[in-house]
Formats: structure tokens, C-alpha cells, sequence
């Protein structure tokens, strides 16, 4: 039923009362006091049976039942009728009354109590205490069923507390988390009652001596198992004190399997990633056998100076794939002159030349996660700008390929090429010492001198990467 204050209030209407009263003369004395007063009978009844059909037919906003009525319904019988079906406020109206008629009385919850004979000044004030009571519990009512909506809509399990930790009311969620009822869970202890294990070493955790709000990664055991969840725990305050505890526990198995799923995901990506890089490796070796392993050399090399450098994980990975195919455009040079067994000439070594920019074209059309491309078109630039094949200098040049062609000159000066003997780290070293600041980044130099000479590192004793 619609409240008196919604239906009546916004349209300033006077409120709507019915009179249920046997006796013909104090019935007609009510009524003319109501209109008096302002109010609007909508009906009169003499019986209960009366009152029930007159209730269907002009829903009152307001009921005055006498309690001593003719008939085999009092009013008191005719008050519990109208409350099963209907919401509205019922004032009783008495003479006298037993002990026993007022406890049967006080079960209907009336909404107020007019002893006769009554002023005017009573009736209006009992009248509309009973309608501002009425209104102010329809407004709670509505608020609570749309709270108790809301409330159970929600996905996550929700649970309250007490300030002692007593469990006050789950929703929806909750009861099948819990595999649980309401009934069975009110009142008893949240910790004794919620089982939360560490995740990893399944050590039970007493969620309110956490001083975190909030655990991302937890265990819930009930009766159905175990099931991961992340816990958020919210006070409730009253006048700054403490007396209650939400608890927000999310069922996050589907996160889990989500997470898991992607893991192995990225974990097959990356070897399809590395696979590839190494097909490519092969690829390129295959028409410059003499030079099998330098470009892995070279990245193990360019990494561990790297590592020496402080740069970050991300970076040395750029670095090593970088390394790994600075020479893949070799695979465009003719295979008699990749493996000339004399010093090439003028126009074969222009034609070399030509290698960094043939492995750009082959890898810039691979998305790669770092500058890979650039990288190798860039790797024998020199700071100075006499490297090719654009004649970059300083800053201009990246930092990665500047750190691969200090790796790339040792390990190339320290192997064997089909038109001399291997040169030696000691030859190879006085070169990029000869070089620092001018034709090589003297930060990477420094790096590598260390490298070798502090910490013993050689191609031989080198591990994989």
C-alpha cells in the first residue's frame, strides 16, 4: 500500500480516515470532530466484516477501530484481518479494556490509543503521530527492501559483524560461499566460524588482527573445499568508535584460471618468440658458416656489459635479442664473399657495408617489444660519426647498439675469419681502448676492460643466454 505521504502529502490532499464504530451516535461525533479538524472521511463501518469490505473499496490512509464491536469480529479481529493484507495505520478507540484485550491489542501493533471520551485537541494530536509514524516507517521499510535488493544482487560475499566480531547478516553470495544459511551462521564468531589460509603455505590467518584492509590472495575452506579469495575488510563507525565490520570476500577462482591461462599463454608466446629469433640466427649462419656463434657470442658479450652498465632487465633482453641478429642481413651478401679466403676489395667491402641496412629491411617489420631494427642498422655507427651506414655520432646513436659494437669489435677481432688468423683479446682490447670516447661509448669500453680483465670473462668459459 502506497503511505499517506506519497500519495497525499505532494498534492497537500487531507488525509483520508475511516471510522469503524457500532454505536450510530459517537460514530456521527467522530466524524463531525474529523472534518472539523480538516480530515476527509472516506468511510463509516459498524462491524469488522463491514470494515473489511470498506477497506477494498476506499483504501484509507488512516483507521479508527473501536475495539468493542457487535459481531463475531471485533475490532481487534478486524485490525489483524486488514494488516495481512494491507499497510495502514490503525488507531484504537476504547472505552475500557481488559488485561488480556490489550495484550490481543498490542500483537496488531497499533499505531496509537484514544480512551473515550476524547478532546479534539487529542484526537488530532494521536492522528498525526500515527501518520508521521507511519510515514517514517514506510520510508525505513522501503529503504530496507531496497538495501536487502541491493544488498543480495551483489556478487561478492559480503558479510557483517558486530564490534565483538559476531556475524550480524551475510547476502546471497555469502550463504553460497559458505555453503550456509543465515540461521546457521548469526550470531557466532566470524574467526572461529570463516576458515582464511595463507595461499602458499595454507597458515590460518586472523583477518582482524591484520592491520591490512585488505588480502589480495587468500584461501577460503568450507564444507564445499578450498577456494582462492581476496579479502576487504571496512569498519563501521558510530560517533568514532568502531561497532561493527564489513567483510568483502571475492571469489577469485576464475581470476586464477584467467591468470593461469595467460601465463601459459605469454610462456608459449616467448618460445615461439625465441624460436623464431633463433631461426633466423640459423638462417643468416647458414650462408656465413665461418662465422657460426658470433652473433651469439656477440650478444653474450654486449649482455654482460650491460649487466656491468646497471641496466635493467628489459633493456639487457633488448640487448640479447638485438645482439642475437645484428648480422641477419648477411644473409643478402653472395656466399663467395662471406667466405673469401683473401681481404676483400673496395667494392665487396662496400657491398658488405650493406648488411646492417638489409638486416633493418628484414626486421622492422616484425613487432618486436624494443627498437630492435634500429638497433642493428645502427651497430657499426661510431660516436665520432665515421661509422655507416648514416654516419650517426654521439647521442644519436642508441645506447643498445653502441654496447653491441664494442661486443662485436672484440669478438670479431678475438675469432677466426676465412682471410686471417684470430687477432687475440689482447689486440682486441687495445683497440677499443684505442677508440674510447671517439670511435666507441667509453662507459660500454670501461664495462667490457673490466669485464675481461677484473672478472676473467672469455669466450670459452662464456655461459648461455
Amino acid at each position: 500500500m502506497i503511505s499517506y505521504s506519497e500519495k497525499n502529502a505532494a498534492n497537500k490532499l487531507p488525509p483520508r480516515i475511516m471510522v469503524v464504530e457500532d454505536e450510530a451516535i459517537v460514530s456521527l461525533d467522530i466524524q463531525g470532530r474529523l472534518q472539523s479538524l480538516g480530515y476527509e472521511v472516506t468511510g463509516v463501518a459498524a462491524s469488522g466484516e463491514q470494515a473489511l469490505k470498506l477497506v477494498e473499496e476506499s483504501s484509507p490512509d488512516l483507521i479508527l477501530m473501536d475495539i468493542m464491536l457487535e459481531g463475531d469480529m471485533d475490532g481487534i479481529d478486524a485490525a489483524a484481518a486488514i494488516n495481512k493484507k494491507h499497510d495502514i495505520p490503525i488507531i484504537y478507540l476504547t472505552a475500557y479494556a481488559d488485561n488480556d484485550t490489550l495484550k490481543r491489542a498490542k500483537i496488531t501493533e497499533p499505531f496509537g490509543y484514544i480512551i473515550k471520551p476524547f478532546e479534539d485537541r487529542e484526537l488530532n494530536l494521536t492522528i498525526e503521530m500515527a501518520l508521521y509514524k507511519h510515514r517514517a516507517e514506510s520510508t525505513l521499510n522501503e529503504n530496507r527492501r531496497w538495501l536487502k535488493t541491493t544488498f543480495d544482487s551483489i556478487d561478492d560475499a559480503v558479510i557483517t559483524t558486530d564490534h565483538h566480531g559476531r556475524i550480524k547478516s551475510m547476502n546471497k553470495a555469502a550463504c553460497s560461499l559458505m555453503n550456509s544459511d543465515i540461521d546457521g551462521m548469526f550470531g557466532r564468531n566470524f574467526q572461529d566460524t570463516v576458515d582464511i589460509f595463507e595461499s602458499g603455505t595454507m597458515e590460518p590467518i586472523k583477518i582482524f588482527s591484520n592491520n591490512d584492509p585488505i588480502l589480495g590472495d587468500v584461501v577460503l575452506k568450507s564444507t564445499q573445499g578450498t577456494t582462492p579469495i581476496s579479502v576487504n575488510i571496512s569498519g563501521i563507525s558510530e560517533k568514532d568508535n568502531v561497532v561493527g565490520k564489513v567483510v568483502v570476500l571475492r571469489d577469485i577462482s576464475e581470476l586464477k584460471k584467467s591468470e593461469d591461462a595467460l601465463k601459459r599463454s605469454l610462456s608459449q608466446l616467448r618460445r615461439t618468440f625465441d624460436e623464431t629469433v633463433a631461426s633466423l640466427t640459423a638462417m643468416s649462419e647458414k650462408r656465413d658458416p665461418y662465422t657460426s656463434g658470433h652473433q651469439q657470442r656477440v650478444a653474450e658479450l654486449a649482455c654482460r656489459i650491460a649487466v656491468k652498465m646497471q641496466l635493467s632487465a628489459e633493456e639487457i633482453n633488448c640487448i640479447r635479442i638485438a645482439g642475437i641478429l645484428h648480422d641477419v642481413g648477411k644473409i643478402s651478401i653472395p656466399a663467395e664473399i662471406l667466405s673469401k679466403p683473401t681481404r676483400l676489395t673496395d667494392l665487396e667491402m662496400n657491398l658488405m657495408k650493406t648488411h646492417s641496412e638489409a638486416g633493418y629491411e628484414i626486421l622492422k617489420g616484425i613487432s618486436f617489444p624494443w627498437p630492435v631494427a634500429d638497433i642493428v642498422i645502427q651497430h657499426h655507427e661510431r660516436i665520432d660519426g665515421s661509422g655507416y651506414p648514416k654516419g650517426l655520432s654521439g647521442k644519436n646513436i642508441l645506447r643498445e647498439a653502441r654496447i653491441i659494437a664494442v661486443a662485436d669489435v672484440v669478438e670479431a677481432m678475438s675469432s677466426h675469419r676465412p682471410y686471417r688468423a684470430a687477432l687475440g683479446l689482447p689486440r682486441a682490447m687495445a683497440e677499443i681502448a684505442r677508440g674510447r670516447g671517439t670511435a666507441y661509448d667509453p662507459e660500454a669500453v670501461d664495462a667490457c676492460t673490466q669485464l675481461i680483465e677484473e672478472d676473467n670473462f672469455s669466450f670459452e668459459t662464456r655461459t648461455e643466454i
